[in-house]
């Protein structure tokens, strides 16, 4: 699925960006802030992002992303990662050079005897696919 984009788009990505989060439907998770570890990947439309310039504001911005993964965070609490993953996608969509994402949040610290616990979502924009 996410493949066939690739070829009319560019995939931006970030990997293990790494936050701390007010996050968990449990007694113990709302404690204290967790450690959620997010990877990002961003579709856009190769004709829509070729610098002619070689300027940051011809493409979609990393920073950009990063904002809406700390903006989101910084409103508070949120019972689960279903919800975190599809508030920072419908963010990341709003953005007009942003045709699809892919995000997944994971948990490294949730069990000892696994690396981690997550949750990943993708969207795409009505018509792209």
């Amino acid at each position: 699925m996410n493949d066939t984009l690739l070829l009319t788009c560019r995939r931006l990505f970030l990997r293990g960006l790494t936050v701390q989060a007010q996050i968990g439907v449990h007694d113990f998770e709302q404690l204290a802030p967790q450690r959620i570890v997010i990877d990002v990947d961003l579709y856009v439309s190769f004709e829509g992002t070729r610098p002619k310039d070689d300027r940051i504001d011809e493409v979609v911005d990393y920073d950009f992303v990063r904002a809406v993964v700390h903006g989101r965070i910084a409103k508070g609490h949120i019972g689960l990662q279903e919800t975190l993953c599809d508030d920072i996608l419908n963010h990341l969509l709003e953005h007009t050079g942003v045709l699809a994402a892919r995000v997944s949040t994971r948990k490294p610290d949730v069990y000892p005897d696994c690396e981690a616990v997550g949750v990943e979502a993708f969207r795409a924009k009505p018509g792209v696919l």
